[in-house]
């Protein structure tokens, strides 16, 4: 999405060729982590030429 400026949920799902519902579960995820923005207009965008990410997975 870097680049693509705003887009709405099925237009990511269609240009990523995934299921809209599975890509609208996943937008809120990265919305609500602060990775992605929704506009006035109610799309989604990744406001960031890159992002970095740091983080430890370990077992449950």
């Amino acid at each position: 999405m870097t680049g693509a400026g705003p887009l709405s949920i099925r237009e990511a799902a269609r240009r990523l060729g995934r299921d809209v519902k599975a890509v609208h579960g996943d937008v809120h995820a990265l919305l609500k982590a602060g990775i992605l923005i929704k506009t006035k207009s109610g799309q989604i965008e990744f406001p960031f030429d890159a992002i970095h990410v740091n983080f430890v997975l370990e077992a449950a």
